[in-house]
């Protein structure tokens, strides 16, 4: 059965709003990313706080939204900050009952292209899909149009390379209206990885005619075919999350420089009140699909 949850700190950074906020939406669990303005990784020595949050209001935690690969391909210092990051996310993820921990394709460039990195980017994963396989982890890929993959198709392709059953797929179509070279998010995107996904983000966006390709907007009002979506993976009888992640904001657009800094949806305003416009919107259309 489909469950739907919420990014955290797309609610507030005090963990205890965010949860009140999931049982006001009858929620299932929360995805975390920051909390306390601290970003995963360091959040090992208050798992046990976190967990016991969660457990007493009856939540769970569903992924670890780590940053881990978000960095640059050439950096051999970057690589090992990262496999730590990946080391710190994965004792999280024991601590709080989660399997899963989101991983990106490094930072696309100019050059080299995808296609020139292709085979770098999946020499740099066989250490990091040693360290998930032997801890019974899920690494959850993301499409992401600022990282070198936001297709689907893509992303298929290079989870086929890697060719671990432990790396899969968190599926955001809302990412492909970014890249205006991703085939259509439904139904190719979401055809191309249907049957390797773990977990599906959920955020809206509308093409705008500026450098900056898409702008957030709540849950329903843009050009994310969510509805379609929602209704096929009824269908297809998916079984994981669907994890709002808010980014739109009433007063202010979620700057992309603050998405990626440690904290994340932490430096925005208005997150609550977005989120629970996006929650309303979101529990609407699940029904209704």
């Amino acid at each position: 059965m489909i469950k739907l949850g919420v990014f955290s700190d797309e609610v507030s950074q005090d963990l205890d709003r965010a949860i009140a906020l999931a049982k006001e939406f009858n929620l299932s669990g929360l995805e975390i990313r920051s909390v306390w303005n601290k970003p995963p990784e360091k959040l090992g020595d208050d798992a046990a706080k976190i967990r016991s949050a969660l457990d007493e209001a009856g939540l769970e935690c569903y992924s670890i939204a780590s940053p881990f690969f978000k960095c640059n391909l050439a950096s051999e210092d970057d690589y090992r900050e990262h496999l730590d990051i990946l080391r710190r996310c994965i004792r999280l993820a024991k601590a709080l009952g989660t399997n899963n921990v989101r991983g990106f394709t490094f930072w696309r460039k100019a050059s080299p292209t995808f296609e020139e990195a292709r085979d770098t980017i999946i020499e740099k994963f066989r250490e990091p899909v040693s360290m998930i396989e032997g801890e019974g982890i899920y690494l959850c890929i993301e499409n992401e149009s600022s990282t070198y993959i936001a297709s689907g198709v893509k992303l298929r392709r290079l989870i086929e390379d890697i060719g671990s059953p432990n790396v899969r797929v968190t599926w955001d179509p809302c990412n492909c209206l970014f890249d205006p070279s991703c085939e259509p998010p439904y139904p190719e995107g979401y055809e191309a990885v249907r049957d390797v996904l773990r977990l599906v983000h959920v955020k809206d966006a509308v093409k705008v005619p500026d450098e900056r390709l898409a702008e957030h907007v709540p849950i329903g009002e843009g050009d994310n075919p969510l509805r379609e979506l929602f209704s096929r993976l009824k269908g297809d009888g998916y079984d994981g999350y669907l994890s709002l992640e808010t980014h739109w904001r009433p007063t202010k657009e979620l700057a992309k420089d603050l998405v990626d800094r440690p904290g994340g949806a932490a430096y925005s305003e208005d997150a609550e009140l977005a989120s629970r416009v996006c929650l309303e919107n979101m529990t609407k259309m699940f029904e209704e699909a």
